[in-house]
């Protein structure tokens, strides 16, 4: 079974504007990868730092509804000693301090996809995990 990791961006798609065909688009496929866990077909993994930063959404309403789809996740990592390692090396190469731990904790959880909608984000290639937006991972799916 495919294991994918889902970072705070990804989970904020469909608040973003939707007037724009990319965002629109990307918000379809986030929805699409989302009933594909809720059906059993991936296998969601949620962390310490996913929680951290949607418990810091100044939006109620868009925390308490991504906060209530981690119950989906079949781990939820807290931090460890392995994961700041793998976040420091992902720090030194360039990668954002949180987006750092999210690659961790995917890294450490076996997931076998990242996926994100930030840009410098998707910029960042690793040998251990395949970082994409959704809609890339939607075509890869169907491609399979």
């Amino acid at each position: 079974m495919i294991r994918v990791y889902l970072d705070n961006c990804c989970y904020n798609r469909p608040y973003d504007d939707q007037s724009q065909l990319k965002i629109e688009l990307e918000t379809k496929a986030k929805l699409k990868i989302q009933e594909m866990i809720v059906d059993g077909k991936l296998e969601l993994v949620s962390s310490y730092i996913l929680e951290q930063e949607n418990d810091d959404n100044p939006y109620i309403e868009r925390k308490f509804a991504i906060s209530g789809f981690f119950k989906y996740a079949i781990v939820d990592i807290d931090e460890t000693l392995e994961i700041i390692e793998i976040a420091l090396q992902a720090r030194g190469a360039g990668l954002k301090v949180k987006d750092s731990l999210h690659l961790a904790c995917a890294i450490v959880t076996n997931c076998d996809y990242l996926l994100t909608t930030d840009k410098g984000f998707l910029n960042y290639k690793n040998r251990r995990i395949r970082i994409v937006n959704p809609m890339q991972f939607i075509l890869e799916m169907e491609g399979q």
